[in-house]
């Protein structure tokens, strides 16, 4: 497994040189990139879950020595943990914007000037355009999410719903709340972009740890990374809106698997699907997808829950959902906490449009509320954070259920 460790650029192409700063011992010249791995569920212990009751959120990496007497830490980083020191192309003074520190250009999509020789003409001027784009798009937004603040408040959102949990926010610089039990860190480790041919593809990593205040121990470390793809061209089309789409669904999914992992996950066996819904018509007969004339269609779904192979003791009539539905962009409508597996729409969709759709179970156990996957037409060991062209869906909504709101509905 490659571990993104702040910058990695690489390029593969006929004759083209294969390059990659903080390149992993298994990345070989003129090897294919290794296929994402399928990773087994590593959430963290409830034995630990258990033993924490207060927790701050803090934005950016851990500090490298403990420091439990009232400060985080001397410096938070910034857009990614480090910079690069080696050779690099056009670096210049760095700037600040908003809540972030970047070069101009932005030193995670600046070329090392050893590579750069290396491209041909017509991906050297694509690569050169995409990052010059990106950086100026960066340095008009503020609020845009790839930033270590930014992540630290969704996991602070998703936190926040485990019941019996005190959960605050601050930034290292500020005193730890007095009885808090642990500070959780959270901030990105990286960000790659890997060349193939007409396309590129996007890496993000991001690390959560947990540490007790008490006595400065890591009670528990997380790395999860988010990764879509499409071609150079679609990536910097309309004024770069498949990056910025692609910002927030990075920051969206990071958010909330590291929140997942650390607290609020729990490992139910579960079969998920959509179930037959009068308000949409199936697809040439495929359940995951639908077609609708309503502006506020009911959705439902069904579930099978495999009791004997948990290891909670769950009662399928307690079980409440939570539901989502997105566009190509952004989230546009949920629910919570709906007590039975079926829904009606209560605020009007726009027509014309595709949406995608997905519920998860909350479960009450005997050590609070716990939270299952999102529904998927692969099921949990389906790809969430590998996409397979970001012009098409994101890579965190490409297999949830969909349905489309007909032209001209009545």
């Amino acid at each position: 497994m490659t571990v993104l460790t702040n910058v990695q650029i690489k390029h593969r192409g006929a004759g083209a040189l294969l390059i990659a700063l903080a390149m992993s011992a298994g990345d070989v010249a003129g090897q294919e990139p290794e296929p994402a791995e399928t990773v087994t569920p590593t959430r963290m212990a409830e034995t630990i879950r258990g033993s924490v009751r207060s927790v701050v959120v803090s934005p950016g990496l851990s500090p490298l020595q403990s420091d439990v007497t009232g400060t985080y830490g001397k410096s938070t980083p910034g857009l990614v943990e480090g910079a690069m020191d080696g050779a690099v192309i056009g670096q210049g003074p760095s700037r600040d914007v908003g809540p972030i520190s970047i070069g101009t250009p932005i030193p995670i999509l600046t070329i090392p000037g050893a590579i750069f020789g290396g491209l041909s003409g017509m991906t050297k001027e694509a690569i050169q355009d995409f990052r010059d784009e990106l950086t100026e798009d960066l340095a008009k937004s503020a609020s845009q999410p790839l930033n270590n603040s930014a992540l630290a408040s969704t996991v602070f959102s998703s936190v926040r719903q485990v019941k019996d949990l005190d959960v605050t926010m601050a930034a290292q610089t500020q005193p730890i709340p007095q009885g808090s039990d642990a500070v959780l860190y959270v901030g990105l480790t990286g960000v790659a972009i890997d060349v193939q041919g007409s396309d590129a593809i996007i890496t993000t990593a991001a690390l959560a740890t947990l540490r007790r205040v008490s006595d400065g121990v890591d009670l528990y470390q997380r790395e999860v990374q988010y990764q879509d793809r499409d071609t150079l061209r679609n990536w910097t089309a309309d004024n770069n809106a498949l990056w910025r789409q692609y910002a927030t669904y990075a920051r969206h999914y990071l958010g909330r698997e590291l929140a997942a992992e650390v607290f609020d996950r729990a490992d139910v066996p579960i079969e998920l699907r959509p179930a037959a819904m009068k308000s949409v018509s199936r697809v040439k007969r495929n359940d995951w997808q639908g077609i609708t004339r309503s502006a506020t269609p009911t959705l439902a779904w069904e579930f099978h829950l495999h009791a004997d192979d948990s290891k909670e003791a769950i009662d399928a009539a307690a079980i409440t959902w939570d539901l989502e539905i997105y566009d190509s962009r952004r989230l546009v409508y949920s629910a919570r906490q709906l007590p039975n597996p079926g829904h009606t729409v209560e605020i009007e969709l726009p027509d014309c449009q595709a949406y995608r759709w997905t519920v998860r179970p909350s479960y009450q156990t005997g050590a609070g509320t716990r939270f299952g996957d999102w529904m998927r037409s692969g099921g949990a060991s389906s790809s969430a954070n590998v996409g397979r062209q970001a012009s098409v869906a994101p890579a965190y909504t490409q297999d949830f259920a969909s349905f489309e709101i007909k032209c001209g509905r009545r």
